[in-house]
């Protein structure tokens, strides 16, 4: 192998071992949504080396449909930076973004995309839509998908069984 290949392999082993420090940062904002009976679903966004923002699913103790992960950790990096647009900067979410936050990353030009697990019922960046690449947006994002994808579909697939649990022994308990 030339030096410029031995070169290129090294650093994209970095990225990867990178994606897989920073993931799991985010399913870490996952494991506290999921402790507050939300949605687990988290999000770092990610800037020269350093965590400059966080969210996770709060929807329900917000009442707000908009309070996605993704949307929580984009605002508070743009207060954080004095700036809307976020140049320079990788967002990690444990699912793949819906329609909705794909449109918040692309409009705050975030640079590059990596999530765990696609959404086949409102994913926007691959699975249902795929916004990431539309070249009639002025933005484009690069995208990594399936990073600790076994990890962060578990956390969503154990919260939604014990939901459905929690759900029929309450319906049981009424009868």
């Amino acid at each position: 192998m030339c030096y410029k290949a031995q070169i290129m392999a090294r650093e994209k082993l970095q990225v990867i071992k990178d994606d897989l420090y920073w993931m799991d940062k985010a399913l870490a904002q996952a494991a506290r949504a999921g402790e507050r009976r939300e949605v687990p679903i988290g999000a770092v966004l990610v800037k020269d080396g350093a965590v400059i923002a966080r969210g996770f699913n709060q929807r329900e103790a917000k009442n707000d449909p908009c309070a996605h992960a993704e949307l929580l950790a984009i605002r508070q990096a743009a207060r954080k930076l004095k700036s809307w647009r976020l140049t320079g900067t990788t967002l990690y979410v444990t699912l793949e973004p819906c329609p909705m936050c794909m449109g918040a990353i692309l409009l705050a030009r975030i640079e590059r995309l990596v999530f765990g697990c696609f959404d086949p019922k409102a994913g926007a960046a691959g699975s249902l839509y795929d916004l990431t690449n539309d070249r009639r947006f002025n933005h484009t994002v690069t995208v990594t998908p399936r990073v600790r994808e076994e990890e962060c579909s578990g956390i969503l697939s154990s919260f939604f069984k014990e939901l459905r649990q929690q759900k029929k022994a309450e319906r049981e308990a009424a009868n």
